[in-house]
């Protein structure tokens, strides 16, 4: 049997369960528990779904965030959960989800001085050519990293939808070798990254078709057809610079854990079972 890697954005998938759930959920001790219920499910699924023969589960921690040094504004749209209640934040049921994990034998952790998405880039860019890998989240940034080894997988049930090469170019019409530049080009409002005005994901791919790179974009903008997104790439030259700089994925952070130590191995246990064994039910 081959290997397979799922590695799991964890804090991507809490926040899509703790706002996704339908309705705030107590147990009988008049806990919240939504968050919990909706991350252990919604992880038991997309492991029979994909069958792994390893599994990672990665948190972002509170931290300064180096790329803030590139552009201030990055993710400032993004609440301050320190001073929100805990019936209304995700990381109050922190802990239960890391209690859930321990109990599944899964390894998790929680990043302290980069990003969850420098541990994900590391462990695909290390791994992805010996193995095949699925990274399961819905933050578009990954798409950089598919190739013919890895894929993305966005999680919405039996909705979900594994992202390919084809899928890529179906979706863009580029590589995911161009997303950083695509991404930059266009800017990232989830992240609070503007991109160039006049350039939409359209003119976006057809630079990228035309140039190859965002580098050559802007090497050769003086040779872009439309005056006025050729004015906008060579305005915002240095901020697409920077936009670039905070999007692509290097493998540069240290990882967590070896692969070897990222062996699973299924109890074919249900959410309940789980849930009841950590005291939440």
């Amino acid at each position: 049997m081959e290997n397979l890697l799922l590695i799991v954005d964890g804090s991507n998938l809490l926040f899509q369960m703790f706002f996704g759930m339908p309705a705030r959920i107590v147990n009988k001790q008049g806990k919240p528990i939504q968050g919990t219920l909706g991350f252990v499910g919604a992880l038991l699924k997309t492991i029979r779904k994909t069958e792994p023969t390893h599994i990672v589960v990665l948190f972002d921690g509170e931290h300064n965030n180096a790329r803030l040094k590139l552009n201030a504004d990055y993710k400032a749209n993004r609440p301050d959960y320190s001073q929100i209640p805990s019936e209304k934040n995700p990381y109050s049921q922190l802990p239960d989800v890391y209690a859930s994990l321990d109990y599944l034998g899964i390894k998790f952790a929680e990043t302290e001085i980069c990003e969850t998405d420098d541990w994900i880039a590391g462990y695909a860019l290390t791994y992805g050519r010996e193995t095949d890998i699925i990274i399961s989240s819905f933050d578009s940034d990954f798409f950089q990293l598919i190739s013919d080894r890895v894929s993305v997988l966005r999680y919405r049930g039996e909705r979900s939808v594994i992202c390919t090469l084809e899928y890529i170019k179906n979706k863009f019409g580029i590589t995911p070798s161009q997303y950083a530049d695509f991404k930059s080009l266009i800017g990232d409002n989830s992240d609070n990254i503007t991109g160039a005005d006049k350039v939409g994901p359209k003119t976006a791919a057809y630079l990228l078709e035309q140039f190859g790179t965002l580098d050559n974009i802007l090497l050769n903008a003086e040779r872009i057809d439309k005056p006025s997104v050729k004015d906008s790439v060579i305005r915002n030259t240095q901020r697409l610079r920077n936009n670039y700089k905070i999007i692509k994925l290097e493998n540069s952070a240290s990882l967590p854990f070896a692969f070897e130590q990222l062996a699973y191995h299924s109890m074919g246990l249900t959410t309940k079972e789980v849930l009841k064994a950590i005291g939440l039910t």
